[in-house]
């Protein structure tokens, strides 16, 4: 497996200058809203969406200011949706940092959110990049009805695999496939938006399956498993496959505990032992990696250089993390 420094290697210039260009298109004139967003900043994770992005368009043509528009648009659209949520959740903590409606409570977090999508509004029409604002748009509707989808179907604990697929594709590989497509924008390679898109929902489906195998140990190394989506009673992919082929008084049990016991740390461990011993992590490893070929066994056509050997590294990263 390629190393994150490998990785970054041919966009490494391209990663410092977006750092400067995202850091600007967030000032305001609002000292409470600029000390927020210098906490934003400061918090940011391992920046898989510009990586994509920028991969990308680099392996498809030459990087541009509209590249890295389109890499603060989405960057954009990530953080409020993460500020968001964490309000949604009633989260405290992202990441082991503090939430911002732990900081600043409820209604300043959503007011945080709302101006970050402003700013995606008023930057598209500035920069005249509407093609870019289309798919972006695009997305926020996708992830608002992933998200309310889950919550109607979850309150039943019914969902099946293909509700599953239909949830995850919106709620998170939505986002992944927006910047795959807003890259090719950016270079004009419109011919490879639609490829891109698909390659960027295939890949954003198996990173969330890998957060849910993490959930319960990795099926190779079992590990540590937290619990902590049965303690928030998510169904995710172990767990629906488990509860759909496991005999009549497996299933019963499970559905109990995810129902009644959610936060009974030892019937929370009994669970992980029930999902495991009905081949729930494996059967959603064999998903994860499926998914990934699929993704990129879209690349094939495209040209063999540094960018596309960094991007196949950077697929290779996202389902074979450790955490």
């Amino acid at each position: 497996m390629m190393s994150v420094e490998e990785i970054l290697a041919p966009i490494e210039q391209e990663m410092k200058e977006f750092e400067v260009h995202f850091r600007n298109n967030l000032q305001s004139k609002v000292p409470l809203l600029d000390k927020i967003t210098h906490y934003i900043i400061k918090r940011k994770g391992k920046q898989m969406r510009p990586m994509f992005l920028f991969l990308t368009a680099k392996m498809l043509g030459e990087v541009n200011a509209k590249t890295y528009q389109a890499a603060s648009l989405v960057e954009l659209l990530h953080t409020a949706t993460l500020v968001h949520d964490d309000v949604v959740d009633d989260s405290n903590e992202r990441r082991g940092f503090f939430s911002i409606n732990a900081l600043w409570k409820n209604k300043i977090a959503v007011l945080v959110g709302d101006y970050m999508l402003s700013r995606i509004l008023l930057l598209s029409i500035e920069n005249k990049n509407i093609r870019v604002l289309e798919i972006v748009a695009r997305a926020v509707r996708e992830m608002s009805e992933g998200e309310l989808l889950q919550i109607e179907k979850a309150r039943k604990l019914d969902i099946t695999e293909e509700v599953y697929f239909e949830v995850i594709r919106q709620k998170t590989a939505s986002l992944i496939a927006t910047v795959c497509e807003s890259a090719s924008a950016s270079v004009d390679r419109e011919d490879q938006a639609e490829n891109m898109r698909k390659f960027g929902e295939l890949v954003g489906l198996a990173f969330q399956i890998k957060d849910d195998i993490f959930d319960y140990g990795d099926s190779k190394d079992l590990g540590k498993p937290t619990g902590l989506d049965i303690r928030e009673q998510k169904m995710t992919l172990p767990l629906i496959y488990a509860i759909a082929n496991s005999e009549k008084a497996v299933k019963k049990e499970l559905i109990y505990i995810v129902k009644n016991k959610y936060d009974h740390p030892k019937s929370i461990k009994r669970a992980i032992e029930l999902i495991q011993n009905a081949g729930g992590i494996e059967y959603a490893t064999q998903k994860m990696i499926q998914l990934k070929n699929e993704a990129l066994e879209l690349l094939i056509g495209i040209e063999d250089s540094p960018s596309k050997k960094a991007l196949i590294g950077l697929v290779e990263y996202s389902i074979e993390r450790k955490k």
